[in-house]
């Protein structure tokens, strides 16, 4: 999985070096990177890795290829688009997430694809200290994998705000994610909520201090099983890799809340950036 990681971030790297429309600072792509509706078009390539599921030893790893891709609306208004394909890599899932007080069991290991969720924002062109954007998200059954199945499509809200103060950058990223369409026997229901905050500190030549947590809350869960809560953070750099203006990140997170039934205890995060600057 690292090898694929790696040699797919070289190989858009190299590709990108004569789509560079102006030379940034190394502070200037720290900050655009902090940005969820940045208006560049970016592609960030984040690995996940989750420590001790339930009550084992098992690690589970997701990476998620996450291109963002900003359109101009009108004069007053851009849309910006970002995907989330996941490949997943797991021991499997829980045969049953109502097993409290039992040792967890799992299905099948497997790698494969995950659903694919699609957000769309409506942003303002002008805006002061304060950017947001609103609109919706799309969850698609794209996994290939019975393991991973969930036979559902949903959709929701998707609302995103942040603030630049001096050397802080803050906000928060909030989607819930309902089911629809005639539900089948054994399908899956889809019924989640995930707030990502992020606070981010800008140190000099691009060096930042950040914490990015994913709190998610599976609200067809009973309450043991119900809310990931992470605590941590990290540090990044914004830089370039020849002419390319990239991001990187090295985080880890410590789940203060998790469920009961298979809910990791430890995350590491570990994230690249690659930036394609519009002309």
């Amino acid at each position: 999985m690292k090898k694929i990681l790696l040699k797919s971030f070289l190989a858009i790297s190299l590709l990108t070096n004569s789509l560079i429309a102006k030379e940034m600072s190394n502070t200037e792509i720290a900050k655009a990177s902090q940005n969820p509706i940045t208006m560049m078009y970016s592609l960030p390539i984040q690995n996940n890795t989750y420590f001790h599921l339930g009550d084992t030893n098992k690690v589970k790893n997701i990476a998620n290829f996450q291109p963002v891709i900003p359109m101009d609306l009108n004069d007053d208004w851009d849309i910006v688009l970002r995907m989330i394909m996941p490949v997943i890599s797991t021991p499997g899932i829980p045969n049953s997430f109502n097993s409290v007080g039992e040792a967890t069991s799992f299905t099948n290991a497997t790698t494969a694809l995950g659903d694919i969720t699609l957000s769309a924002f409506l942003a303002p062109k002008k805006t002061g200290k304060f950017i947001w954007g609103a609109g919706g998200v799309l969850y698609m059954p794209t996994a290939t994998d019975n393991v991973l199945k969930t036979k559902q499509w949903g959709a929701g809200p998707s609302v995103v705000g942040l603030e630049i103060n001096g050397r802080w950058t803050y906000g928060a990223l909030v989607m819930n994610v309902w089911s629809f369409g005639v539900d089948k026997p054994g399908d899956k229901r889809i019924d989640f909520l995930q707030i990502q905050p992020f606070v981010n500190y800008n140190l000099d030549d691009g060096w930042y201090l950040t914490s990015v947590p994913i709190i998610t809350a599976m609200w067809d869960q009973d309450s043991n099983n119900r809310w990931t809560v992470p605590l941590g953070g990290g540090f990044g750099k914004g830089f370039k890799l020849g002419k390319v203006p990239v991001s990187a990140t090295a985080q880890a997170y410590y789940n203060i809340v998790t469920p009961d039934v298979a809910g990791e205890r430890w995350q590491m995060r570990l994230q690249a950036q690659i930036f394609f600057p519009r002309k």
